[in-house]
């Protein structure tokens, strides 16, 4: 059924303007007969001389003008003469040109295609064809054909041109009848389709509800739902109750389901406190793996008889400095085991103590390398020591596997060439990730640990800082001795108090830490404004956009990142008629925006200073340089790296003039502007509060209410996450 707001248009391919191959986005010229009209949209591999008869609806372009904006369509192969000649000609078909083309038409007429496809032996008739390249042209036009089927096939159930792209390249001829015998497939790793979507092909299909293909689906779709949510495992009877109510079946069914899936090593029962937790076989596999190494770095070059405190002493008097108690602590575990996790909050000294394990290790001949979980968090970490630092992911280079999985270049067999690795904000660090980092350092490497254990946990599944700190089992040195200079500062001590429960202080006008009582949304909202735009770039020359970030509790409400981003950008970066401009799905996006990654995206390809890489992460910050509509292009500048998105692409950016809590983890800003108001109580708890407060270097901005700085303050709710990290740690060590 069509919605009242599309129409039909039909017609013939005139011209193909452009093309992105990887999701089917196209912008093309379509004969109507009368008149010619431009078509953008997910389309898919078409080609000139095509008829197609197209859904969706007409939008005006400030620059280009009126446009059709397709959602569905539906095509056939060109049936005349003339269509079928600028078909062929188009050079859809490798090893027909347009010479060929016209001796093919001249020939058979309309029958052309079909002469291809069904009796290409005919084709001996022209000059030009041989049966070698009779048999290269059947085959190139059985793929093409087969992949138009596959689409038209899947755009009856208004599933896009690029799920149909990915099952093709996994089963080819075979993707129909694939899917027709089991739509779930559609799930699966490689393709990815939205189980909902799957479930109404198959309710359409009149596919079986209590088909154990169904329940693995629903299955696999919860426990991947909710490694979004931190969780690497369920447990079994919350999976199970969650399961039999969103699939409709009974626990008989679910049982066997999980029973069958196991034998197969698809999931992973483990058992932890007479509780049976259910895992992807991916996520227990890195849990298992990480304990294990965990256990072999804990008990490996235990050297703790070696006194290093004259090599500290030495440090100290050629860096002119003196380290405490602790630091020194921390420096000569970190030579003498080769492993400790080394944790505090701000101004306790964990930078200081770092350079000095670099600056000792470089002495004694080993390779140090450092690496953080972002971009923003390797940079910082690399101007406060001087030391040269990567992301994980660069520094593991992203490769791909035959069916387009990501993967890392180094690993056991090809290992990273450093002797001691530095991570540093491993709060940030997930599971899959740190499994990675593990499997790329040589067994001989020596691992050094930095990050806050107060802070959030990370954005992927898991808590491993957390984790290997509540073992009991590692060698963990707390600093928690406040330096003098950082004494300084109230954002400092103003963390430290709300870590250990105590209220902050509000009063302080004089210093770093300021507190706005604001009691009504819109005046919050509009203070927040006022701050980002006038008052701290007029008074102390703060940029809007490089300097300061406005960082809220939830997306959502009036004073949540999507409502402060769209009036910080009608403020900042306001509409003009020289800027370009595209809708994306909650912002329209301009010319100069500041915007996020909000999805890792491994694919992404991107340039910098002559070199290239691939991979954008979530949590990346950067500025639109140029806006192409026409051409669906934006390029976007990610602090020196250059990045070509599409315009489907979108969906995986946000503006970031405000962004949350959650994901400016590892960055640090001069300034923060925190609105704390409303009706969050999720969100109002207090190491999302100290998160908050310990981004900010400079200066530290409350806007709001005080009831509610004392209630998270008070709420020391921890996040909960599912996880059987810190059990397998007890048992590998003991």
């Amino acid at each position: 059924m069509i919605q009242e707001d599309k129409i039909i248009i039909e017609g013939i391919v005139d011209e193909i303007l452009f093309t992105n191959s990887s999701n089917g986005y196209i912008v093309l010229e379509l004969d109507k007969g009368d008149g010619f009209v431009t078509v953008v949209g997910e389309l898919g591999n078409i080609e000139v001389g095509e008829e197609l008869s197209l859904t969706g609806k007409f939008v005006q372009h400030p620059r280009f003008g009126s446009q059709f904006n397709a959602e569905i369509c539906t095509r056939k192969l060109p049936e005349t003469s003339v269509a079928i000649l600028k078909y062929l000609s188009s050079g859809v078909i490798k090893g027909i040109g347009s010479t060929l083309a016209k001796r093919i038409v001249q020939e058979f007429g309309d029958k052309s295609l079909e002469i291809i496809e069904n009796e290409p032996e005919q084709l001996l008739k022209i000059k030009g064809f041989t049966h070698k390249k009779i048999e290269e042209v059947s085959i190139e036009f059985k793929r093409i054909y087969g992949i138009r089927t596959l689409m038209i096939f899947l755009s009856q159930y208004g599933i896009q041109p690029s799920i149909a792209l990915k099952a093709w390249k996994k089963w080819g001829q075979y993707a129909v009848d694939v899917i027709k015998e089991n739509p779930y497939v559609l799930c699966e790793y490689g393709i990815e389709l939205e189980f909902e979507k799957a479930e109404q092909v198959a309710e359409t299909m009149e596919h079986p509800k209590d088909s154990e293909s169904r329940v693995r689906a629903g299955v696999f779709h919860i426990l991947l739902q909710n490694t979004f949510s931190g969780h690497t495992c369920l447990p079994y009877d919350r999976l199970m109750s969650t399961a039999v109510k969103l699939l409709e079946v009974s626990e008989e069914k679910f049982d066997e389901c999980i029973k069958n899936e196991c034998t197969e090593n698809n999931l992973v029962i483990y058992e932890k406190e007479n509780r049976r937790f259910v895992f992807l076989y991916d996520y227990y596999n890195a849990e298992q793996y990480i304990a294990g190494r965990l256990n072999v770095l804990n008990s490996f070059m235990k050297d703790s008889e070696y006194d290093y405190s004259r090599m500290i002493d030495i440090e100290e008097s050629s860096k002119t400095i003196t380290y405490a108690e602790q630091q020194r602590k921390a420096i000569s575990l970190a030579l003498s085991k080769g492993f400790i996790v080394l944790t505090g909050g701000p101004g306790t000294g964990k930078t200081t103590t770092l350079k000095a394990i670099i600056s000792l290790y470089e002495q004694r001949g080993l390779k140090v390398q450092i690496a953080a979980p972002t971009g923003k968090a390797a940079k910082r970490i690399s101007d406060l020591t001087g030391y040269d630092a990567k992301t994980i992911h660069r520094l593991l280079e992203v490769m791909f596997d035959n069916s387009g999985k990501p993967k890392f270049k180094h690993n056991e067999t090809e290992p990273l060439s450093c002797d001691v690795m530095i991570v540093d904000e491993m709060s940030m660090v997930d599971t899959l990730l740190f499994e990675a980092l593990l499997r790329a350092m040589k067994l001989s490497c020596r691992l050094i640990m930095v990050g806050d254990s107060d802070q959030l946990p990370s954005v992927g599944a898991g808590n491993i800082l957390k984790d290997m700190i509540d073992s009991g089992k590692l060698s963990v040195i707390q600093l928690t001795e406040i330096f003098r200079q950082a004494q300084q500062s109230c954002i400092v001590t103003n963390a430290h108090k709300i870590v250990n429960g105590d209220n902050p202080d509000l009063t302080r006008t004089d210093n770093d830490f300021f507190f706005m009582q604001r009691l009504d949304v819109q005046i919050a909202s509009e203070t927040v404004v006022d701050l980002c735009v006038q008052r701290l770039p007029n008074a102390y020359g703060y940029s809007s956009t490089d300097d300061i970030q406005v960082l809220c509790p939830s997306r959502k409400g009036p004073l949540g990142v999507v409502e402060i981003n769209k009036a910080l950008q009608f403020a900042i970066n306001p509409p003009e008629k020289k800027k370009n401009e595209i809708k994306g799905i909650y912002y329209t996006f301009r010319d100069n925006d500041k915007v996020m990654q909000i999805k890792n995206n491994y694919d992404i390809v991107w340039k910098k200073d002559g070199e290239s890489g691939t991979g954008i992460f979530n949590g990346d910050i950067g500025n639109i340089v140029k806006i192409s509509k026409n051409e669906g292009r934006i390029v976007i500048d990610f602090e020196g790296r250059i990045a070509e998105y599409t315009s489907e692409m979108l969906e995986q950016l946000e503006l970031a003039y405000a962004i949350t809590v959650h994901k400016s983890q590892g960055s640090e800003f001069n300034v923060v502007i925190l609105p704390l108001l409303g009706g969050f109580e999720k969100l109002y708890y207090r190491n999302l509060l100290y998160t908050a407060v310990t981004r900010a270097k400079k200066m530290l901005i409350i806007v709001g209410s005080k009831n509610v700085v004392e209630r998270m303050v008070a709420n020391n709710r921890r996040t909960l996450r599912y996880s059987c990290l810190k059990d397998m740690i007890d048992k590998e060590l003991g």
